[in-house]
């Protein structure tokens, strides 16, 4: 099943449904080579392009065997924006974002505009990524460029991006696991830009997408003591200001995210752990005794199963 949070995640690169936050950028540590300068630069107009282009068309989303096939359509006016996905296959649905300041900037997006501050900041994500730049396909009838990202460790995934050259926006991503196994693949097969037509397509289904605030609370009750994750990949950041008994936690590198939830518990469960794995996204829970409380722990998101698992056993609670 391809979900709400995946299909956008397709589509702006794991910063859509993050909270509106500025966050800093860590600070590198080596200087930034011609190509990932060139690369980071690339990222940055993508980054921009989420932001300021008005467009409608159609994608398709491959997660193993499945394909789905959607119409997208983002509309912007003065000072925000509004998107428009809806299925085209299966029983079809709607997944609607209204009125999204443009003035927001998503934790993700403010990594990945680095690239407009190089040379001067280093070379910034090129630290825990490996970067290409190539001639693209021709995607939707648009020429693109391709960059090709590999990680320098075990605890992320790899990716593709193609970007329409002209705009930088997103028209294709490909996301590899261990020995370039394609784990998921989007991409536009019609694309105009402009703002869309009216009407669009009416079904029956339809998900308002959640724009959680960092100021506001999760829903769910707060634990009774703090806690915190004590082991994070480099590169990681947290994209909220949750308090400490908060029953989650949120990270991206500006490529991957992940979040963290912890669940206390009336009694201890059986040792054990559950994992789904749907293309690039896991779901990975366990039972853990913390300090003599039983809790359930589930970490979610775009990494691989040794990475979750690592962030789980990393869970402290604060005294």
């Amino acid at each position: 099943m391809i979900t709400t949070r995946s299909l956008f995640h397709a589509l702006a690169v794991n910063t859509a449904l993050l909270a509106c936050i500025f966050i800093a950028t860590p600070a590198p540590a080596a200087t930034c080579s011609e190509t990932d300068a060139e690369a980071l630069g690339w990222l940055a107009k993508m980054s921009r392009s989420y932001r300021e282009v008005a467009y409608q068309g159609v994608v398709t989303f491959q997660r193993g065997g499945d394909l789905q096939v959607m119409q997208i359509a983002r509309s912007v006016e003065v000072g925000e924006s509004s998107e428009l996905l809806t299925r085209l296959t299966g029983q079809g649905a709607q997944v609607v974002r209204a009125a999204h300041p443009l003035d927001c900037t998503h934790p993700g997006q403010q990594l990945l505009q680095l690239g407009d501050q190089l040379p001067a900041s280093g070379c910034g994500m090129a630290e825990y990524y490996r970067f290409q730049v190539g001639e693209g396909d021709r995607i939707a009838g648009r020429q693109a460029v391709r960059v090709g990202i590999q990680p320098r460790d075990m605890y992320r995934y790899g990716y593709v991006l193609e970007l329409d050259r002209e705009t930088g926006l997103l028209l294709g991503i490909s996301t590899l696991g261990r020995g370039d196994q394609l784990l998921e693949r989007f991409q536009f097969a019609d694309l105009h830009y402009g703002e869309p037509e009216s009407p669009q397509r009416v079904v029956e289904t339809v998900h308002p997408a959640r724009h959680p605030h960092p100021d506001v609370a999760d829903e769910g009750p707060a634990l009774t003591a703090s806690w915190s994750v004590s082991w994070l990949p480099r590169g990681f950041t947290p994209t909220d200001s949750a308090e400490a008994v908060s029953p989650r936690r949120t990270y991206t590198d500006g490529l991957a995210v992940f979040s963290v939830f912890l669940e206390q518990l009336s009694r201890e469960l059986r040792p054990g752990e559950g994992v789904v794995r749907e293309g690039s996204t896991t779901s990975y829970t366990r039972g853990m005794s913390l300090a003599g409380q039983p809790m359930l722990v589930t970490v979610v998101g775009e990494v691989p199963l040794n990475t979750a698992r690592m962030v789980a056993d990393s869970i402290r609670l604060v005294r």
